[in-house]
């Protein structure tokens, strides 16, 4: 039931990069059908969006007001909810924070930094929080509290003063544990809204929907495309594709526990991967095995079956450093390094939104608990991004103050090379202060 691979094949790279690939289907339909939600909440606002949440979350609501969630509702849910579950929450809420603030301490003090050149000009820069951003919840197959803490903890950390949440309720259906952990983490407002129409309400503003500098959070393609569209009218983190393990294992593997960090991923939805790249051939064969017996216990098993034959792998390879090459090649969501001293292989990994070393160290504890965030680049972009962080809700700005020497010989410069660009104004305001 899942693809097996070989790297001495000579159709591996292809069979490689098909695994990657997604079905172009209806992506031109899919564009079209965001475009035309967008325009419609921008040029119609609060209307738009309450005719687009009856039509798309099967409700009957009249007005914003029953799809604003007061803080109220928050404090209820959050005293509501089973004690041992509010306990988790908190728990992940306290080890996120802890690590965003180390990681805030780590990057820069608040005011920045400046140096000073031999010329006596100053220069630097400073650093400000955002004043307002969104996060998007994703709803449906599965609703995610955790989602609101791995985001609003990290903008609360960098100093972002006002927080907005928007969150599909398919039938009108609230999670309380979500509605929880928004109060646990003081989200200013929430919005029973999802899908593009949401991303469109914080991008553009509504009567009711504050529009916010930037969007962040995870959700289904249309909610993703929507992201991609209003990028430049407001800042987004990333465009998260469907989620993705990579585990790297050897013999001292346990089968069991690899096959379940599978399903761990798999059952996100049918979209999601998990890869094993090993050089065992003993162990891959175990997985094999048992796998489809393990899968008859899952409570998700047709979303597992499902994401397992059609995206997952068991790639055999020749060593551990073969691994590697592929790893980076692949630039997984995830990566679970299950082998024998993992630290020793760590700095061969380039390329991965986050890294899990040791046969202890399941994937599932960064979706909840270990205190990175677990919004990270997806489908490969670990080339080129990063998880989100205390960085992504702040705004650096650049301060330069000349001294009356570096004035002068900053400008001459500076007049040479306008000039050069042909930019005669440009030459002049320079020279300006060259002639004092």
């Amino acid at each position: 039931m899942i693809t097996r691979l070989d790297s001495d094949s000579p159709q591996f790279l292809k069979a490689l990069q098909s695994l990657g690939e997604f079905p172009e289907g209806d992506q031109i339909q899919i564009r079209a059908s965001v475009v035309s939600i967008l325009e419609d909440v921008r040029l119609r606002g609060d209307e738009a969006l309450i005719e687009l949440t009856n039509r798309f979350d099967g409700q009957h609501v009249s007005g914003m007001a029953e799809l604003a969630i007061g803080k109220d509702q928050l404090q209820e849910a959050y005293d509501s909810i089973d004690e041992l579950v509010r306990d988790a929450l908190i728990e992940s809420a306290d080890r996120v924070r802890e690590y965003h603030e180390r990681q805030k301490a780590a990057i820069a003090s608040d005011q920045g930094w400046s140096y000073t050149d031999s010329l006596g000009n100053n220069l630097g820069q400073s650093i400000q929080p955002m004043a307002r951003v969104g996060i998007y919840a994703p709803g449906g197959k599965a609703s995610y509290p955790s989602t609101v803490i791995m985001t609003a903890i990290p903008a609360r950390v960098a100093g972002v003063d006002e927080i907005i949440l928007c969150v599909p309720t398919p039938g009108g259906e609230l999670n309380p544990t979500l509605l929880a952990a928004a109060h646990l983490c003081g989200i200013d407002q929430v919005f029973a809204i999802g899908g593009a129409q949401a991303i469109a309400a914080m991008a553009f503003g509504t009567e009711a929907v504050p529009k916010v500098d930037k969007i962040v959070g995870p959700g289904n393609i249309y909610v993703a495309t929507a992201k991609e569209m209003v990028f430049g009218k407001v800042g987004i983190d990333m465009i998260a594709g469907p989620s993705e393990v990579v585990i790297v294992a050897d013999d001292s593997a346990n089968p069991s526990w690899v096959i379940q960090d599978m399903f761990a991923q798999a059952e996100h939805d049918e979209m999601a991967q998990a890869i094993v790249i090993s050089p065992s051939e003993k162990l891959l064969g175990t997985i094999a095995e048992q796998l489809p017996i393990q899968l008859e216990q899952q409570k998700r098993q047709a979303i597992i079956s499902e994401a397992i034959t059609s995206r997952g792998a068991l790639i055999k390879v020749g060593d551990l450093a073969e691994a590697f090459e592929i790893v980076n090649r692949l630039a997984p969501e995830h990566l679970q390094l299950a082998i024998d001293e993992p630290e020793a292989w760590l700095p061969n990994v380039k390329h991965a939104g986050a890294v899990f070393l040791g046969v202890d160290t399941a994937e599932v504890v960064g979706d909840y608990t270990a205190g990175p965030s677990h919004v990270l680049p997806t489908s490969g972009t670990a080339r080129f991004a990063s998880p989100l962080g205390v960085y992504d809700f702040q705004t650096r700005t650049s301060i330069i103050q000349c001294s009356r020497e570096g004035a002068v010989k900053l400008s001459r410069a500076a007049a040479i090379l306008a000039s050069e660009e042909g930019l005669d104004a440009h030459a002049e305001s320079a020279l300006a202060r060259v002639k004092g």
